[in-house]
């Protein structure tokens, strides 16, 4: 199959999450299937900055996008052995961030966005290229399932064309003013009640929902939870109305990128049979951050963004008492300026035990997750989560909260349904959270258990070889579809 990924942002050009991680990886695992696997994004600062090799194409495109005409131009490199295509337009993609700063997302979104969809399908009718299907990754690509049955219903070089739409966050669903659809070239005959309209606004997310072929989310329990009113975000009824066409694939992560046993950004490397080095890389983390150097003491890691869904107000509430207990705490990440205030603030007042280190730091994370032994992801939600999957593969052992992608691939012993390989808990209460991190002190203690544990987690298999021969599947529902 000719598979074409659209996606915002893609390990390693560009990336402000998981989003990026999955795009960098599943082509991969599909290209080794024997499929023709291509990637597009945009071409922003931060890919110029990266050195990958860029070269200029000859095509470009004019799009009509806040009534004037844009030119994107067009560019490509590989990923490995992968085309990547990016379209750029300086106005729109040349700033210090993908989306937006901490004080808030561009204004101009949805131009951008809307410029990048339109870019995309003029772009591939000047390069003659017919993909089969077009896989489309959250808000930002919504537009291409849309144009694509709205608008080009009757275009030839689509016709055979299928598209898949993957939801990997729903909080992020796309909203703009009813004006806007004008400047992204829009019908206004679009913004009903089953197309784009929502409480007033324009909903991109939806309209992708009621016009993709096949819509996925990013785990199966995930997949269930938005289809009900406390988890949809407002989309539980849309989601519904398509739930025959709705699957739950669980991300899996790159093994050759995340692998301690080659590792070369960790102190030492390490295996499932060869766990010895995971003590060194505890010692050469304390030692960098400066705490305790102790083996007795549990270092707890946690990688995350910075905000209320990863459960940041929990481990607020629980930081005076993480203060006192015998623990230590290293956190990495960025996010809300609330968060970012509180957790220098805390620091500040010098606890020896907990290490927090704001900002984005791509060498200190694999360190983090190598040196840890259990790993913190106390999500509100979590659709598929990536973090506690490369820390079973580093032999930190996860404490999670049981949603989405977190209850897929972490079980606790009170599970009783398969061998555990961490610890969980259900009530999103500060409480609930310390329980579960006690239990898992207290298991610490006993190190020849503990040592089964985390070799179990790191033998497990959440590599993307799985995820992909489903993806397959889901290509072919949508061949199938189009009468292929």
């Amino acid at each position: 199959m000719k598979i074409l990924f659209v996606a915002s942002e893609v390990t390693p050009f560009a990336k402000s999450g998981g989003l990026a991680d999955v795009t960098g990886a599943l082509p991969k695992s599909l290209k080794k299937q024997g499929h023709d696997v291509r990637i597009i994004l945009p071409f922003y600062s931060e890919v110029e900055r990266g050195g990958y090799g860029i070269r200029k194409g000859r095509k470009s495109v004019d799009v009509m996008i806040g009534g004037s005409v844009k030119r994107g131009l067009f560019r490509h490199t590989n990923l490995e052995d992968i085309p990547v295509y990016l379209l750029e337009n300086k106005e729109y993609f040349s700033r210090d961030h993908l989306y937006g700063s901490a004080s808030g997302e561009y204004p101009d979104n949805h131009l951008r966005f809307a410029f990048f969809c339109r870019g995309v399908l003029d772009l591939l009718k000047k390069m003659d290229y017919r993909p089969d299907i077009i896989h489309c990754h959250d808000w930002q690509t919504a537009m291409i399932p849309l144009i694509l049955k709205k608008e080009k219903g009757d275009d030839l070089f689509f016709s055979k064309t299928g598209t898949v739409f993957t939801i990997h966050n729903l909080a992020y669903q796309g909203l703009f003013p009813k004006e806007a659809m004008a400047d992204m070239g829009l019908d206004p005959s679009l913004f009903t009640i089953d197309c784009l309209e929502y409480y007033g606004k324009v909903n991109l997310i939806k309209g992708a929902i009621l016009t993709a072929d096949v819509i996925n989310t990013v785990s199966e329990t995930y997949c269930r939870e938005i289809l009900t009113p406390e988890s949809g975000d407002g989309l539980d009824g849309v989601l519904t109305l398509r739930k025959n066409d709705l699957y739950g694939v669980l991300n899996g992560i790159d093994y050759e990128h995340w692998n301690p046993a080659t590792d070369r950004g960790i102190s030492k490397n390490f295996t499932p049979g060869a766990p010895a080095g995971k003590a060194a890389n505890k010692k050469a983390l304390q030692k960098r951050l400066g705490l305790e150097i102790a083996e007795d003491i549990p270092l707890i890691g946690m990688v995350s963004r910075l905000t209320e869904q990863k459960g940041l107000d929990l481990l607020e509430a629980l930081l005076p008492r993480i203060a006192k207990a015998k623990l230590q705490l290293v956190l990495l990440g960025t996010g809300d300026e609330k968060y970012l205030k509180l957790l220098q603030e805390f620091a500040a007042l010098g606890t020896d035990n907990v290490s927090v280190n704001i900002g984005f730091h791509p060498e200190l994370a694999p360190q983090i997750y190598a040196g840890s032994d259990i790993f913190l992801m106390p999500s509100r939600y979590e659709p598929c989560g990536l973090g506690q999957m490369i820390a079973l593969r580093y032999g930190a052992v996860p404490v999670v909260r049981k949603t989405g992608g977190l209850a897929d691939t972490i079980f606790d012993e009170r599970d009783q349904s398969k061998e555990p390989n961490g610890f969980s808990f259900d009530e999103y209460t500060p409480e609930a959270l310390w329980e579960a991190l006690s239990r898992a002190v207290e298991a610490y203690s006993d190190k020849l258990a503990w040592k089964k544990m985390m070799k179990r987690g790191m033998a497990g298999d959440f590599s993307w070889n799985t995820s992909a021969l489903k993806y397959e599947e889901l290509y072919r529902l949508v061949l199938a579809k189009k009468g292929r």
